[in-house]
């Protein structure tokens, strides 16, 4: 006999793009075999776009543009070997090339108040779910903006957009194929915000006043091109413009000022859009430089009920005539008006008042007065209360240094012994080098706390340090101490010693702890900056920076806090260094929407489901199907990976139950189920015998049944399918009657039996081992029985 035919290369299961080339190949042991190609069961012929090929020992199936027609399982048999492999065509969504560059690379520019509409056309296997995102946010319809989606585009509409509208977009399309995104931009051009404030007086005088202001913090999409400054006359309710400054310049002197009179100023902004709102300085008053500076914060030298003493000094700055005498102004602290408290310049540098209120506290300035004018008024003096002093607070104690570094020494203390005045208001702060016998205030506001750190220090000097607590009645007696500084440690630029426990991305569950811990290196101490997505942390976020460590930490994660951080460190070297990583808020799915079922196509079920509320803040959520045969069968995957809300179930086999279940899955885990309640079935179709009559009496076509091709054995492995089949011939049609080991199948829903003019096929969906076991047909009719054997064998899956 001529030795049996194998196979030297089986079919293999591919996936093919809509549109591209396919091709199938299979490689034999001898090459006189001629091959038959089967689809879907049925034989193929040549037809337009699918040819066959054979080459020496291989057989090809080539499809020279792949269409949804041309998905299925495809066979090929020659001689006494089969092997059988599927097409599968992806059809994802798809923009037209051109269309996806330009809004990939040219950003959407428009101005506000103006109309944006931002179409993009789309192609792909229907139903395409098309989801915009804004700062990683989805979009949804709102009273200002306006999602719209089709099959075949989509839209993203907003009547009038603000600057607020300005960002990166993503747009997103899901099949069942696959997954397209689309970043875009979109700029909204507007007039700039006001100039950053406050307008500062930089010189003022007689005959000129110079101010200056700091550029907008947002130029509204285009640079600024100069400023606008205008005056108006305290008094008057016209503003007049004074002139007009480039861009590069934030100030400017005007010399249309009158001595002794108050104005206003105001500045705007100006782009290719059009001038700002303004921004308006507070009264500045034109005074000639020949009036007096202002003096030091007056000094309290006693206070009572019924009055309160003060004292002060000369000012640095007389002016350029003698000091005739100076004023005083009084007002209650936590107060911004100041009330005169002598109408004619006094000559004296110490002042006695009275008709105080009991028990209010009281702040006081002076200002000095020459011929040219009142000069400028001091700083506030200290607060003090209008009532009987108190005893001086004694000292503080433990007064220590706890830390030095080349340029600063932090020092320590507590609080004086109650019986040692207990109504301790603050402390003040004194330094003096070691060839300097003047002590320097380091504070000019009493300090609450009990520790203060000296800067500024020159590094390998000796300074000596002391501390007084005040209270009403003046300070208390001083501690004091010597400090010697040490050498600045060696300048290291800061860096980021980053590890394998710092991860650049992280997922984390919402409602656990965030908590990134940064290691860095530098000299001096650097100012660390954290941000996310460029902006300064939410409230809800804290960092703090200790030991060479810079933390992160939100307490319960929200979606929200989804985004991209950035800690920067900066040292008065001028030197900076940043180090980002991204953070992702998710959480376990939540359970998909109700299932629903529907026969769209003849012997199939199409499974609906509403999406899970996860969808929303989960980009890499998708769904898996299952089904089962009986209400406590096991159940098995039909369908995995699935982006969108619908899944179509081909392998129906009528008079069987099915449930279905959908269940939601991403990196975290799988939602619980949702379930059919009510089972899916598709009814068995009767099979009508119809007898056309005979028109004439003829020669008697009367024929036994007999087999014209018999049942051949079967292996297959666990959970596969079987198909058994055979080819009957006589007259009458012969009844075909299937058995295993002697058990009559007729009503077994366990099987499907089918009779097309003599060809019987008997199908076993997902044998198992029960399965196995000697098959027979029968066939009879009024002349004779005949019967076919064959064997099923089933191997367990290795």
């Amino acid at each position: 006999p001529a030795p049996r035919c194998h196979l030297n290369k089986q079919l293999i299961d591919i996936r093919v793009l809509k549109g591209e080339p396919a091709e199938l190949s299979c490689a034999v042991s001898r090459p006189e075999v001629t091959g038959t190609w089967f689809k879907d069961g049925l034989k193929l012929t040549s037809m337009d776009g699918v040819s066959f090929e054979k080459e020496g020992l291989v057989h090809k199936l080539i499809i020279n543009k792949v269409e949804d027609i041309h998905a299925g399982k495809y066979r090929f048999e020659g001689g006494d070997i089969k092997t059988e492999a599927s097409i599968f065509v992806e059809d994802p969504p798809q923009v037209d090339r051109v269309l996806l560059k330009n809004l990939s690379s040219v950003p959407t520019v428009a101005k506000a108040g103006e109309k944006v509409r931002i179409k993009i056309p789309f192609e792909g296997r229907l139903p395409v779910r098309a989801i915009w995102l804004k700062d990683r946010m989805e979009l949804v319809d709102d009273a200002r903006i306006r999602v719209d989606k089709t099959e075949t585009f989509t839209m993203l509409s907003i009547p009038s957009c603000e600057r607020k509208d300005c960002g990166d977009y993503k747009v997103r399309l899901k099949n069942d194929s696959g997954v397209l995104d689309i970043d875009l931009k979109l700029v909204v051009i507007d007039k700039p915000q006001p100039p950053a404030g406050p307008i500062k007086i930089v010189e003022s005088s007689a005959n000129d006043i110079t101010i200056q202001w700091n550029p907008p913090r947002d130029d509204g999409g285009k640079p600024v091109q100069s400023y606008i400054v205008e005056r108006q006359q305290v008094g008057k309710s016209d503003w007049e413009t004074l002139g007009e400054t480039p861009r590069s310049c934030t100030t400017f002197t005007t010399n249309k000022v009158e001595q002794d009179m108050s104005y206003y100023f105001r500045v705007r902004a100006v782009n290719a859009e059009g001038a700002s709102n303004a921004l308006e300085s507070d009264e500045v008053k034109a005074v000639s430089k020949a009036s007096p500076g202002a003096p030091d914060p007056p000094e309290i030298v006693s206070a009572s009920r019924d009055t309160i003493t003060i004292s002060w000094k000369v000012p640095r700055k007389t002016g350029s005539s003698r000091i005739v005498g100076y004023i005083v102004q009084k007002r209650k602290k936590g107060t911004t008006t100041w009330l005169p408290v002598n109408n004619v310049p006094i000559a004296d540098k110490k002042l006695k008042m009275t008709n105080l209120k009991k028990g209010l506290q009281y702040e006081f300035r002076v200002a000095a007065v020459n011929a040219a004018g009142v000069g400028d008024a001091s700083e506030p003096s200290q607060p003090v209360f209008a009532r009987d002093s108190t005893k001086s607070p004694g000292q503080v104690k433990d007064l220590k240094v706890s830390r030095s570094d080349g340029t600063s020494v932090t020092l320590t203390w507590k609080r004086p012994e109650a019986k040692d005045g207990s109504d301790v208001r603050g402390y003040e702060v004194e330094m003096r080098s070691s060839y300097n016998l003047n002590w320097t205030k380091c504070n000019a506001l009493p300090i609450e706390a009990t520790t203060y750190t000296v800067k500024g220090l020159q590094a390998k000097e000796r300074y000596f340090l002391r501390v007084r607590a005040l209270n009403d009645s003046g300070p208390g007696e001083a501690a004091e101490l010597e400090a010697f500084i040490e050498a600045a440690p060696p300048a290291v630029s800061p860096r980021f010693l980053i590890d394998d426990t710092v991860k650049s991305f992280l997922v984390i569950k919402a409602g656990n702890t965030i908590r990134v811990n940064i290691p860095f290196e530098a000299s001096p101490d650097p100012v660390v900056t954290w941000l996310k997505d460029g902006l300064p942390l939410p409230d809800r976020a804290v960092a703090v920076t200790k030991d060479d460590t810079t933390q992160l930490l939100i307490g319960a994660a929200e979606f929200a806090d989804t985004g991209t951080y950035t800690v920067e460190l900066q040292n008065g070297l001028g030197k900076r260094e940043t180090f980002s990583f991204q953070v992702q808020v998710t959480d376990i799915p939540q359970s998909p929407g109700p299932i629903q079922l529907q026969e769209n196509v003849p012997n199939t079920v199409t499974v609906t489901w509403e999406p899970s509320a996860s969808e929303k803040w989960e980009s890499n959520l998708y769904y898996t199907v299952l089904k089962r045969e009986s209400q406590k069968g096991v159940w098995r995957v039909v369908g995995d990976l699935i982006y969108t809300n619908k899944f179509t179930f081909t392998k129906l086999i009528p008079g069987r139950d099915y449930y279905f279940r959908v269940v939601a899955k991403n990196n975290l885990g799988t939602s619980g189920p949702s379930e059919t309640v009510q089972p899916w079935r598709i009814k068995k179709p009767k099979v009508e015998c119809q007898v056309k009559p005979q028109k004439y009496k003829g020669v008697n076509q009367n024929q036994p049944p007999r087999f014209l091709v018999p049942l051949k054995p079967h292996v297959v492995t666990t959970g596969s399918e079987c198909h058994m089949s055979c080819a009957v011939g006589g007259h009458p049609p012969p009844k075909i009657t299937w058995y295993k080991n002697s058990r009559d199948l007729s009503n077994d829903p366990s099987y499907f039996c089918t009779n097309d003019f003599g060809v019987c096929s008997l199908v076993v969906l997902g044998v198992t081992k029960h399965d196995e076991g000697e098959y027979v047909v029968e066939a009879t009719n009024e002349l004779g029985r005949v019967f076919s054997r064959a064997f099923l064998t089933i191997k367990g899956n290795k």
